[in-house]
């Protein structure tokens, strides 16, 4: 059966291929083109069995998925964590279903910081007009007005957005660990305002409108007949190509175009904008920065266009497998001081909680997170950071520093670049390289 469909899709190729090949040299081109179309069908996927159609549902209900007592996401009827191989066989739709899922979770969490947590949806740009594309932050009531202390989380790059740490660690393990509610409801109980960034909220997307396309008839100074003549071989090998591709791809996706969002078209636009317009304007005597993996880069960056600014207000910085690098970034010797003295970088390893870990930038001191997984550094350092916290504002109260940020293994910049080149060049092309795709597999 599925070589005789394959040989039906086939056959009219074959006869177009036989028909203008007796036309003469004049109709190489078109031969040409038959041949290329020709080479590109894969006969593997046109005997694969139809994909379902990819219409799923919009609500965790409707995915028979709810979040049980413990934050965990389980099956309503069976109690088991989410299955990603729903249907075998068929990965691409699989991806799909587990995109539309995460798509699901992402309105879930806004809906907790909103409910659970308290936070106000902020609108930016602050003066958007009604039609151009928007985007949005949270906060506390108290964000832009407790004197004493302000706290802000900035999240990685990929599909996570304001709230989230890793949608795979709230669909697979739980929201604990996933998410920043925990760092939120502990700063708002110690006394903190709160913004929560919203960085990879950079565009909208819209369908891409269709441009009718001119026959080459129209301009065309060929004799009718000839004219008529392409035009119907043209028009002829468009259709065999579209119900190849209607088979091959029976779920193809409409064509989007991205309209970006004035002055937050990237995180690290994004950072610097809600510095200008939010945090720069808190009254908050301390501010204190949570930010992981991407997140850490985007704050170089705002230290790099706002260093005087930042140094006054921003009392300490915990950075969770930060992919920042100074050099890269081209931070001068005055941001490296700076981070060094207020900035500590819990990073994935397999040593204790807090340990020391060597670096080879000269940037801020590293500590073990307590974990190999990247994504959940956040969650395994929470605990720490919030002593480090502690320590700094206690520390700047009295014109001291944190305890954190005197540490004896600290290496001096001169003694890297003697010593340790070959190794320095190895991290700064992993951490330039590290986490920037927008795959779930790196989404943090």
């Amino acid at each position: 059966m599925s070589i005789s469909l394959s040989s039906l899709i086939l056959l009219p190729i074959w006869i177009s291929m036989a028909q203008i090949q007796q036309g003469g040299p004049d109709e190489k081109e078109k031969t040409t083109a038959l041949k290329d179309l020709l080479s590109r069908i894969d006969l593997d996927e046109l005997m694969k069995k139809d994909e379902p159609p990819l219409d799923f549902p919009d609500t965790l209900e409707g995915f028979e998925y709810a979040f049980n007592e413990k934050g965990q996401l389980r099956h309503i009827k069976t109690g088991e964590p989410f299955v990603f191989n729903y249907r075998e066989d068929l990965h691409r739709w699989n991806q799909k279903r587990y995109e539309a899922l995460g798509e699901i979770i992402t309105k879930y969490v806004y809906e907790l910081l909103e409910k659970d947590c308290n936070l106000k949806k902020i609108s930016i740009p602050v003066d958007a007009t009604e039609s151009e594309p928007k985007s949005f932050i949270f906060m506390s009531e108290d964000a832009l007005t407790n004197p004493q202390k302000l706290m802000v989380l900035i999240h990685g790059s990929g599909v996570v957005r304001a709230g989230q740490w890793a949608r795979r660690l709230i669909i697979n393990e739980d929201l604990d660990s996933g998410t920043q509610i925990p760092f939120i409801k502990r700063a708002m109980d110690e006394g903190y305002g709160v913004i929560v960034l919203n960085p990879n909220e950079n565009y909208i997307e819209v369908e891409k409108p269709k441009i009718p396309v001119q026959s080459s008839s129209d301009s065309s100074d060929e004799p009718a007949e000839k004219r008529e003549r392409k035009d119907k071989v043209s028009k002829e090998t468009k259709k065999r190509r579209d119900f190849y591709e209607k088979y091959r791809n029976p779920q193809r996706e409409k064509e989007m175009m991205q309209l970006y969002i004035r002055e937050n078209g990237s995180p690290e636009e994004h950072a610097v904008y809600v510095w200008d317009h939010f945090i720069a304007q808190s009254a908050a005597e301390k501010v204190f920065f949570v930010a992981h993996s991407y997140g850490g880069l985007a704050f170089v960056e705002l230290m790099i266009q706002r260093e005087a600014d930042v140094k006054s207000k921003v009392t300490a910085v915990a950075l969770t497998d930060s992919v920042h690098n100074v050099w890269h970034q081209e931070a001068g010797k005055t941001i490296r001081e700076w981070m060094r003295e207020n900035c500590c970088n819990w990073v994935s390893s397999s040593e204790p909680l807090d340990t020391s870990v060597e670096s080879m930038l000269p940037d801020c001191p590293r500590v073990s997170a307590g974990t190999d997984r990247h994504e959940l550094t956040s969650w395994k350092s929470f605990p720490s950071i919030f002593k480090f916290f502690t320590e700094a504002s206690e520390a700047k109260s009295s014109s001291l520093k944190p305890a954190l940020t005197r540490r004896s293994h600290r290496i001096k910049h001169e003694e890297l670049i003697c010593n340790n080149m070959p190794a320095l060049f190895e991290v700064m092309i992993k951490c330039t390289q590290n986490d920037l795709g927008l795959s779930d597999s790196s989404e943090e």
